[in-house]
């Protein structure tokens, strides 16, 4: 196994000019098509949820050794780093630790009681980046800072102009513009805490940033307590709460892991990755241990079915390298996936025909999404081309074994998101998060109408009990064919597909991957 050094590791230097896409002829498949789809079809035959369910069962071990969770900068992530690397490197990949710096965050303190006019206690969850709150927290008026004109609550100085703020708390309600400008135009004001309430249903998670963004305590609570507190503004009544936030911030280091074909093209490289890394709330075993088991899986299955390592194999898998990649720090804003982009050189990126993602494909109440790579649904821009070639391939496998896909947004919220900056096509699989199942996707898929995707997301009770068998073992088998196939060719990614059809709201997902995680570090209007 190689180590790399703690900031600067990258992949091996492509040997070749870049090439993204084989000859073939358009609209037919060439031989090496045809190759990959006889591989595909074995490994889809081999590569099984109950395959992947053994890796789950180590995952939920790590955590329940190591404090209950597996996030980045523990022990719990090591742990599972080191095993997907024991397991690889046994299937005869060549495995590299890419290690990085990163600020680690983690939750002390979120407290917020209302105090007047009447007492209770209201759910509050800090946003990542907050400035903390003095200690024993602040006891202050609670004052709102309206939308004005078709400007987004608290998003410009005029907002604020009609109270004062001067040693009170701003409630905003969230929209329109980011988390960290709503803050610092409350700052201006005078205020000394932030108190965000959603602007949809559900509590509300979010982050300001970056290092240094926060100015002010500030959390988010729910649409419902929010404008319970706006209600009581408005008739006049005078609202004081008690608001403690604080959050642990250091510097730690943590590794992607890499895994790659010893042979193949390194011009025309085939990624498939997955995040590794849990909340700190939990184990994270729907959210991402599920994504993780799959790329594993089908990794090891890709080896044995080809006999890679083996005395008298075949020196790889098809006429391309296919590189696996478990990703850290995702939960704190795709750190991995961004580091390993940024480390590039342009000639590697160019080596990177395509990126596949796995994220959550578990779930307990579950959709069957496909991110929306053409951008025809509506949901999302388009992504880089050839992405709209990868939407094609992933529903058309899912749609002959009769498995009913729907899109997703291609948002970037996911660890695609950095390789679609950069112009890499990309695409994945996704059944869905916080976001509540409709009437429609129950009849489709069944399960329960009115209840999230999954009920624990980011939450203490993602373990082995919060993973559907028949949703991993769907999306463990479209890794398998998708790795399988872009193997062995891309010449499909530059031929032109037919778009899909405008979205169906009732089926689709519009929210992307994850709700809470805002990775764009954006607010949603």
């Amino acid at each position: 196994m190689l180590l790399a050094g703690p900031a600067s590791a990258t992949v091996p230097t492509a040997e070749a000019a870049p090439t993204h896409a084989q000859p073939g002829k358009p609209g037919k498949p060439d031989l090496a098509e045809k190759r990959g789809e006889q591989l595909a079809r074995t490994l889809v035959r081999t590569t099984t949820g109950k395959g992947a369910m053994r890796h789950l069962v180590e995952f939920q071990r790590i955590a329940d050794a190591h404090g209950g969770n597996r996030a980045a900068g523990t022990s719990g992530y090591d742990a599972s780093a080191a095993y997907a690397a024991r397991v690889l490197e046994r299937a005869g990949y060549d495995v590299t630790l890419q290690y990085f710096s990163f600020l680690y965050r983690e939750t002390v303190t979120e407290r917020l009681v209302q105090l007047s006019p009447e007492e209770r206690e209201i759910e509050v969850r800090l946003m990542s980046h907050t400035a903390n709150s003095p200690a024993g927290g602040t006891t202050a008026e609670l004052v709102e800072a309206p939308a004005v004109g078709g400007d987004g609550a608290g998003c410009t100085a005029e907002s604020f102009a009609g109270g004062d703020f001067e040693g009170r708390i701003a409630l905003i309600q969230r929209g329109v513009c980011p988390f960290a400008l709503k803050q610092a135009n409350a700052a201006d004001a005078g205020a000394v805490g932030t108190i965000v309430y959603n602007n949809v249903e559900g509590q509300l998670n979010g982050t300001l940033g970056e290092p240094g963004a926060g100015v002010l305590p500030t959390g988010g609570i729910s649409l419902a307590d929010g404008e319970a507190l706006s209600a009581a503004l408005s008739a006049g009544e005078t609202v004081v709460v008690d608001f403690e936030v604080e959050e642990f911030a250091e510097e730690r280091t943590t590794p992607n892991v890499l895994a790659e074909t010893p042979g193949g093209d390194p011009s025309n490289v085939i990624m498939v990755g997955a995040h590794l890394d849990s909340v700190v709330e939990g184990p994270g075993i729907n959210d991402n241990a599920s994504g993780s088991a799959g790329v594993l899986e089908t990794a090891v299955q890709l080896a044995e079915a080809t006999r890679m390592g083996k005395k008298g194999a075949s020196p790889h898998t098809g006429p391309n390298k296919v590189r696996f990649a478990l990703w850290s720090a995702e939960e704190l804003g795709l750190l991995g996936a961004h580091h390993y982009v940024d480390e590039l050189t342009e000639e590697e990126r160019e080596s990177i025909a395509l990126y596949l993602n796995f994220d959550m494909i578990a779930s307990p109440n579950y959709g069957l999404f496909v991110y929306d790579g053409d951008g025809s649904e509506g949901l999302s821009a388009p992504g880089p081309e050839g992405s709209a070639q990868i939407e094609h391939l992933i529903n058309g496998f899912m749609e002959d074994k009769g498995w009913e896909p729907r899109p997703t947004a291609f948002s970037g919220r996911s660890d695609y998101g950095p390789f679609i900056e950069v112009g890499i096509p990309a695409g994945g699989t996704f059944t869905g998060a916080e976001g509540v199942k409709t009437e429609a996707q129950a009849e489709l898929w069944g399960g329960v109408a009115g209840v999230a995707y999954d009920p624990c997301y980011h939450a203490p009770c993602d373990d082995l009990s919060n993973v559907d068998a028949t949703a991993l073992d769907i999306n463990v088998k479209v890794i398998a064919y998708a790795t399988a196939r872009y193997s062995w060719s891309t010449a499909s990614l530059d031929r032109p597909v037919p778009p899909g059809p405008p979205a169906d709201p009732e089926t689709a997902d519009s929210g992307g991957l994850h709700g809470d995680h805002d990775h764009g570090h954006e607010d949603a209007a």
